[in-house]
């Protein structure tokens, strides 16, 4: 089985088919039991396999098996492929991820009549990258995928918060990586984050639209769509803001989006910034967390004066190697998060990857709710690397140097080689998936908690809901 035949396999195949063509092949290829891939769901707490084509019924729920104190999260986390041997089975189960730059899209999961050796495992985690472009390119082409994502069925304002997105919700390059999560409220309040990369350049942006609901969502989509069009024309971040607000000020019926716009260099490392009436980001330096007390101007199409158009200065924001940065909208201070201590949260998450840190945050601000939140809750999480770095190791689709440490303890896949460590990544500690997480002496106190948010209104979110252990998989050989 090469992959050129994998691939040319999968074009032959309908989009809703492709994985379950070259799931065959693989099955044949490795005299497996079984061979099926699991896709994450949008919070990255649970998974769902996707069966054949045909078993596919989009009118009822998917079956859910939640990733927390699973070997699957340990896969998703480490981002290495696992081994586990049963005495009592036949069989030996292999899981790799299926990932493509940093964004854990799903796993592959295996059955075989013996214990792999390094070769099969090399082989295994190159067809589970292959399956991770196979995914790209043909979501655009069946709603199949966007199923298997959901724990819910969405709301309309929930369903165009969701298509203002990135397509992807987390990105590693040399310089970087960052994710976002995003946690909806019950009636959604308008939150959105976006990121694209250039050749000299990466741009963040957090917004957050007043109201809920419908209303909120279209001021959220009039918004981003202004952000994105000055952006692809390319304007530089001042013009950007400026046409934002001209857009809110021209059809949003008086509606106002608040938002941070960010544009760091990748020759340089210098950086750009623009608060629109924003809560302040936060910085992660030397263990130590600290909020980013920048000018704060109006946000886009608030009228003070209807006649004048708002205007947006450009800052700098002091950004160096080893620093983490989280921008956030105001639902993650929400009044029943107070006893939440952010700022050391953040601490204790540090040896995670942001992609497993934002959703962290996020489920830290759900508990905190017992599931209930007044305002959509946003979180964006940026590792800065430096432009030193001009290199990215990442064979199978995620660059070990900045995985995250298991949840669990288990067998490893046979492999020659031991995970790198990124310098100021402390190594072996393991955080549990949820908070929860231990206290370290020294930490920060909540103080250090943007005091500018308070200013900010709120809006509310979900969780989600999963059902059966691994072993409770009826498509599972256990």
């Amino acid at each position: 089985m090469t992959l050129a035949g994998a691939l040319e396999a999968a074009e032959a195949a309908a989009p809703v088919e492709s994985l379950d063509v070259v799931a065959r092949m693989l099955k044949e290829h490795l005299q497996a039991a079984s061979v099926s891939f699991l896709i994450t769901d949008f919070t990255g707490s649970s998974v769902v396999r996707l069966g054949t084509a045909d078993s596919i019924d989009t009118d009822e729920p998917p079956q859910r098996i939640l990733l927390r104190d699973t070997l699957y999260e340990d896969v998703i986390r480490t981002q290495q492929p696992q081994v586990e041997h049963r005495d009592e089975s036949q069989h030996v189960r292999v899981i790799a991820p299926v990932t493509n730059r940093g964004d854990a899209i799903g796993l592959l999961e295996l059955f075989l009549p013996a214990v792999p050796d390094a070769e099969v495992i090399r082989e295994i985690g190159e067809t589970a990258h292959a399956l991770a472009y196979i995914v790209i390119a043909n979501r655009s082409h069946t709603d199949v995928y966007q199923w298997g994502r959901r724990t819910k069925p969405l709301s309309l304002a929930a369903e165009i918060q969701h298509r203002l997105l990135p397509a992807s919700l987390a990105c590693e390059a040399a310089q970087f990586a960052v994710a976002g999560a995003l946690e909806p409220a019950e009636h959604v309040g308008g939150d959105t984050f976006d990121y694209v990369i250039d050749r000299d350049t990466v741009q963040l942006s957090v917004t957050d639209a007043m109201g809920h609901d419908v209303d909120a969502a279209l001021l959220a989509s009039l918004v981003v769509g202004a952000l994105r069009r000055a952006r692809r024309e390319g304007a530089d971040l001042a013009e950007q803001a400026r046409q934002a607000d001209q857009a809110m000020r021209a059809h949003g019926r008086s509606g106002f989006v608040t938002g941070q716009l960010l544009r760091i260099s990748l020759l340089d490392g210098g950086t750009e910034f623009v608060n629109a009436g924003h809560p302040w980001p936060l910085r992660m330096r030397d263990g130590k967390v600290e909020e980013i007390v920048l000018k704060v101007d109006r946000a886009f199409g608030l009228n003070i004066h209807p006649s004048e158009a708002n205007t947006y200065r450009v800052q700098t924001l002091d950004l160096r190697p080893g620093d983490r940065l989280i921008m956030l909208t105001d639902g993650m201070l929400e009044r029943h998060a107070e006893s939440l201590d952010l700022a050391d949260l953040i601490i204790r998450t540090r040896e995670l990857h942001p992609r497993e840190a934002a959703r962290t945050l996020i489920k830290a601000i759900v508990d905190a709710g017992n599931g209930h939140l007044d305002d959509d809750a946003t979180v964006m999480c940026l590792d800065w690397h430096g432009v030193h770095n001009s290199e990215r190791n990442a064979a199978n689709g995620a660059d070990l140097t900045d995985a995250s440490p298991p949840a669990t303890t288990g067998p490893r896949a046979p492999s020659s080689d031991t995970q790198p460590s990124r310098a100021g990544k402390a190594g072996p500690a393991a955080f549990p998936s949820t908070p929860g997480l231990p206290r370290r002496p020294g930490a920060v106190s909540s103080s250090t908690v943007p005091r500018a948010v308070q200013q900010q209104g709120g809006r509310g979110a979900r969780g989600v809901c999963a059902q059966p252990a691994p072993s409770s998989d009826p498509l599972s050989p256990w």
